[in-house]
């Protein structure tokens, strides 16, 4: 029988206004990774776990874990968190929700003097906005569970130049530890890992429902600094036939994903294409033929077949715009990430909790990537629960009703405590 429980959502409002007040940037709110902005959220969420007395501990990484003893301190654990960097100018709420909702959740669980049966942590990961910072995928959750390889330490954080490695050791932590494998979680230790979100697109506002219980993850794959190369000319006096434009051959490969995106979609295949960024250089001026254009690109989707069809295509209509244009396509290194699907037995859980407390939910796939892909890819029991949110996310608009939050704490509490038993 589960007990009367109630997460502390005032704590998680406090800790909300806290991290906005000390990050504010113009009209949103910046928490650089692997520097101050992170760094101040970390401390701050840690003096929180000091007074409710968790036990905290930092990793190699500098991943903070904070717990609630079990009866059985041999046991594997239960994870519960999130990410507590931002984009630059984004939202409060991104990722912070997550590990703030575990703090309402363990903090609900001390004031009623429940102990669960297996500890209960909560996990504030580093760097999960990593394209924001640094073009790698979950640094911080992967350090934390043994998958990241020691040569992304060398990847330079966008806006300094320098290298991750260079940051984490200016933030006290050790990369040579992460490089020699050291990692403090995984199966062997911990038997489920759940993450709250808010939903990063439109789904539950527009259906009115409160909570998501999230079906599976995308996988990507992404060309973050590709470009085009033509030939600069005047143009005025340059016809059709002798010009090798670079906006005219971007603009035509831009048309033509979005019609194999089109047909892709037309055939029930589930995915996302996006040009996220296309420019010509200012040396083309006003009176020049574009003779370079860069762009970046990012596919996602749950299945990688989906995927690899989208690239496939790519590369095809490349070769035939370079024969056709004279242009030549440079596409850079290629990144991306694993398609994860959730954990069948944690989203029943869910389920339950929400159906025994009430809460309306939907199931619905995640558009964007999460940590809990990582931890499913390490092979631990993963699953996540979303919020609507009014205004899309990674802007400083973007929103979260408190009673939504506390409806997802408190499921997010039922669940832990059966799952802790």
């Amino acid at each position: 029988m589960l007990p009367n429980l109630t997460p502390d959502v005032d704590l998680a409002a406090e800790l909300f206004a806290g991290l906005r007040a000390k990050s504010t940037d113009g009209d949103g709110v910046t928490r650089e990774a692997y520097g101050p902005g992170e760094r101040m959220a970390h401390a701050l969420v840690r003096a929180a776990a000091d007074r409710l007395g968790l036990e905290s501990s930092v990793d190699v990484a500098g991943n903070l874990y904070m717990t609630l003893p079990g009866a059985d301190r041999a046991a594997k654990r239960v994870v519960i968190g999130s990410h507590l960097d931002s984009v630059r100018q984004g939202g409060n709420y991104d990722g912070a929700a997550g590990v703030l909702a575990g703090m309402a959740t363990v903090a609900g669980m001390k004031r009623a003097g429940f102990v669960p049966g297996r500890d209960i942590t909560v996990m504030a990961i580093r760097a999960e906005e990593a394209g924001a910072w640094f073009p790698v995928s979950y640094p911080g959750s992967r350090m934390a569970l043994g998958l990241f390889k020691g040569d992304g330490l060398s990847i330079a954080r966008q806006d300094t130049g320098r290298s991750l490695a260079d940051h984490m050791r200016e933030e006290g932590f050790d990369p040579d530890a992460v490089a020699r494998g050291e990692h403090a979680i995984g199966p062997h230790n911990v038997a489920a890992f759940l993450e709250l979100h808010i939903e990063q697109g439109p789904v539950l506002e527009t259906e009115q429902v409160p909570i998501g219980i999230v079906t599976g993850i995308p996988g990507s794959r992404r060309l973050r600094s590709a470009r085009v190369v033509g030939e600069y000319n005047h143009s005025g006096a340059t016809p059709r036939k002798y010009r090798r434009d670079a906006a005219a051959a971007l603009a035509e490969l831009v048309h033509r994903m979005d019609e194999e995106w089109c047909r892709l979609d037309a055939m029930g295949h589930v995915l996302v294409c996006t040009f996220c960024t296309m420019a010509t250089t200012a040396e083309a001026g006003f009176t020049k033929i574009a003779g370079e254009a860069t762009f970046s690109l990012d596919v996602r989707s749950v299945s990688p077949h989906a995927c690899d069809m989208m690239f496939e295509a790519l590369h095809r209509f490349i070769a035939e715009i370079e024969a056709r244009r004279g242009v030549r396509f440079e596409r850079g290194p290629e990144t991306g990430s694993r398609a994860a699907l959730m954990d069948a037995g944690i989203r029943a859980g869910l389920q339950r909790a929400a159906d025994a407390l009430g809460v309306r939910h939907l199931e619905i796939a995640s558009g964007a990537g999460h940590d809990a892909a990582a931890f499913a890819e390490a092979g631990v029991p993963s699953s996540m629960l979303f919020v609507r949110n009014q205004h899309g996310s990674h802007n400083p608009k973007e929103d979260m009703r408190m009673e939504d939050f506390a409806q997802a704490c408190a499921v997010m509490q039922r669940w832990a405590a059966e799952a802790a038993q």
